[in-house]
């Protein structure tokens, strides 16, 4: 499908170098608009999406991170399956020291949903001690 824009979902992350290489910092973004499908119904789930990373090489680039998102809108998936694929593509495209996905779910069946779901680079140690606070909505 292809939009009056010329753009079109697509599985293609692409990156940028990392303008501070040599310092940890947190990126963080929140992508309210993501949806999939319900895999026992059919019915479209709706997400917000909390990412938090910190970049070694490479950082997402955002237009496309907003067409990956878009991607996922026919796909039948559980919140679960779904949570810990999109970690796993960011984590492919963009070798982080540090990436947390929360998917924060609306109510379905009365049940509220966030899958959090967390990599860190074997080799990679904070510098301080302090850990990253929990995506606004996810408690």
């Amino acid at each position: 499908m292809t939009t009056r824009a010329g753009t079109a979902p697509s599985r293609e992350l692409e990156t940028f170098p990392n303008p501070s290489p040599g310092r940890d910092f947190v990126i963080r973004m929140r992508i309210p608009e993501f949806t999939c499908l319900c895999p026992k119904t059919g019915q479209p789930d709706f997400a917000t999406l909390y990412l938090d990373y910190i970049p070694d090489e490479r950082c997402v680039e955002l237009k496309s991170l907003k067409l990956y998102v878009w991607s996922f809108r026919d796909v039948g998936a559980f919140h679960e399956a779904i949570t810990n694929t999109i970690l796993d593509d960011l984590v492919a495209a963009t070798a982080p020291r540090f990436m947390r996905l929360t998917a924060d779910f609306n109510v379905r069946g009365g049940i509220y949903t966030h899958v959090i779901v967390e990599h860190r680079a074997r080799d990679w140690q904070a510098a301080d001690p302090v850990s990253l606070p929990p995506a606004p909505g996810a408690s």
